[in-house]
């Protein structure tokens, strides 16, 4: 189906089948009762990306269907934000007649916010000079009209930020809010109503949890911050230099205390943990001073490499956010030996696709 096809009457019917298949594919495993949290039928995804179609004078947003491979052209699409499909329309109309905004420009990349932010990334084929930065201000003027927007040029070597490359969000959680910096071109959940019935959920699991939290992966802090109120402290773990800085960035914001986050892939933290290398980056940290009873793991789809999958086995819970349907299965199978699953949710990020995330709470067997 392609994604401008979708229709909200059809949409009970398609997580059905998504819950009968992760029903059925983790049967092997005694696993409790699959907690389901839907999401909205429509308007879900806080993020985009079109390719550019140029045609004489029209210009347009298009996509590839998935089994022709063909281009189809999209003036509106309905899986977006109703923020994002505002701003491509007036958007578009504004690169339309402008020939030094629109030359050589192949594709759009949208990130918008439940608070009503938006950044938009026009990338290019050709190099951005002075006279494309004038021309984007004056675009960005007007559309500062109607929108809290801003604008990023990029092309091959150069990024040209009009004004600033990121947005912040701000999530109610359990009847707080956190406010959440989102940077351009880096991870963010994509389905922000759906997002927030993860954190509850994880939040809910852990709230008897004891001593702190290990989280690998945690991006901007995500997980982290929300969770932080069920523990001593948290200690978390991630690799890119942008998301580090803009979890630092949420846990000033947020005026969170208890939260330390190191810059290290979870394959280094096994290194760190087990004292067969020294890290520069952990200096003033003493990771013996941590109680961690309780990891977090929200891997990429290719799951947990072995040597971190048999450094998690070794925690009392286990809180395992997975992309992937077929590698969780696979870690399940190690994990299982030692740990009981307690709950198992799926959480319907992706609606309309095969895609599945789902959450696993499990606890050690004594």
């Amino acid at each position: 189906m392609r994604q401008t096809d979708i229709k909200a009457n059809t949409y009970a019917s398609q997580l059905q089948n998504k819950v009968d298949f992760i029903s059925q594919y983790f049967a092997a495993f005694a696993m409790p009762a699959l907690e389901v949290y839907p999401s909205e039928p429509l308007n879900y995804r806080m993020r985009a990306e079109f390719r550019v179609w140029h045609e004489g004078d029209d210009l347009y947003h298009i996509m590839f269907d998935q089994e022709t491979k063909q281009k189809y052209r999209v003036d509106a699409f309905p899986p977006a934000s109703k923020l994002i499909n505002r701003v491509m329309t007036d958007l578009i109309e504004l690169l339309k007649n402008n020939e030094v905004a629109r030359r050589k420009l192949f594709q759009l990349d949208y990130l918008s916010s439940l608070s009503g932010q938006i950044v938009v990334s026009l990338l290019y084929h050709k190099t951005l000079n002075e006279d494309w930065i004038a021309e984007m201000q004056t675009i960005l003027a007007e559309l500062r009209q109607k929108y809290e927007i801003d604008i990023i040029g990029r092309a091959k070597n150069q990024k040209i930020v009009l004004e600033k490359d990121f947005l912040l969000e701000s999530l109610s959680i359990n009847g707080r809010n956190y406010q959440f910096k989102h940077i351009e071109n880096s991870f963010t959940q994509p389905n922000a109503t759906v997002n927030i019935k993860m954190i509850e959920w994880a939040i809910n699991a852990t709230k008897d949890c004891q001593g702190d939290l290990l989280e690998l992966y945690c991006g901007l802090g995500n997980f982290t911050l929300p969770m932080a109120q069920n523990f001593s402290r948290v200690l978390a773990t991630e690799i890119a230099k942008s998301s580090v800085a803009a979890a630092q960035f949420n846990i000033a914001t947020n005026q969170i205390t208890n939260v330390t986050v190191l810059r290290m892939s979870s394959e280094e933290f096994v290194q760190a943990q087990q004292q067969t290398r020294e890290f520069r980056r952990l200096e003033g940290i003493n990771l013996r001073e941590f109680d961690c009873q309780t990891i977090l793991v929200d891997p990429p789809r290719s799951g947990l490499d072995d040597d971190t999958l048999s450094m998690v086995k070794e925690y009392a819970n286990i809180v395992y956010i997975s992309c992937s349907p077929e590698t969780l299965k696979q870690n399940l199978e190690i994990l299982t030996l030692t740990h009981t699953v307690c709950k198992f949710a799926l959480f319907d990020q992706f609606p309309y696709t095969h895609h599945s995330e789902c959450g696993v709470f499990l606890s050690k067997k004594y």
